[in-house]
């Protein structure tokens, strides 16, 4: 038998950074492109339907406004920027990414064919950045916010993002939206327990929404307004 890493189907790591939050590594497993953090598998780019129906929910839960401006927490393998560009009924699209490594592989590596479009469209708007960090610092409004940074609000990929989902993130997201905007929080499980943090950090109509997958429990994305 031959070893394992000269079997075919093994993964290829293409690049491995250890940066102020950890390891993050992306690699190549057949044609999919896989983001690991610390050990944890993130996302790959196999389907991106989860990511696609996290826009698309948080413009649904939306008023008729005109032009609405979207902040995404994590960039990921860029699904969710390329879903939202494609769409031009988007003013504004800021995209919030904290690993350096992630936004280059996007700039100039393997990523690019996927997000290059969506980074060349004028309204999109790339930031290293922490997003607890941005939300506090930040002058600019948005009409819905969609985080898509952990496997959900109880299971992230550091401990340090426990407190975006608390009551005190959640707070710095509801003071860059403007009235009646929209946050939309995508998760591979329901959290009964995060749709009453939402409520006691002011949210209003507090819903989750299941994406079917293909096997085993869908995944979830939860959808809050903020009052105004």
């Amino acid at each position: 038998m031959a070893p394992l890493y000269e079997m075919p189907d093994a993964p290829e790591v293409l690049d491995r950074r250890e940066g102020p939050y950890g390891e993050v590594v992306l690699r190549r497993h057949g044609k999919l492109l896989q983001i690991i953090a610390n050990g944890c598998f993130l996302m790959d780019t196999s389907d991106g339907r989860s990511e696609r129906l996290l826009v698309e929910a948080a413009r649904a839960a939306l008023d008729d406004r005109a032009a609405p401006r979207l902040l995404i927490g994590g960039l990921g393998v860029g699904f969710s920027l390329a879903h939202a560009a494609a769409d031009p009924h988007w003013g504004g699209i800021t995209v919030v990414e904290r690993e350096r490594a992630v936004i280059d592989w996007h700039l100039d590596g393997p990523l690019a064919a996927l997000s290059g479009p969506a980074l060349a469209d004028p309204r999109s708007t790339i930031v290293a950045m922490d997003l607890l960090d941005y939300v506090d610092e930040t002058h600019d409004t948005f009409d819905a916010v969609c985080l898509d940074i952990d496997n959900g609000p109880d299971w992230t990929v550091t401990e340090g993002n426990e407190s975006l989902y608390s009551s005190g993130g959640l707070a710095g997201c509801a003071r860059v939206l403007r009235p009646g905007g929209v946050l939309a929080v995508w998760s591979a499980r329901p959290s009964p327990e995060f749709e009453g943090t939402l409520r006691n950090a002011g949210f209003r109509q507090v819903r989750t929404e299941e994406i079917p997958v293909a096997r085993g429990v869908p995944d979830v994305v939860h959808l809050a307004v903020r009052p105004g």
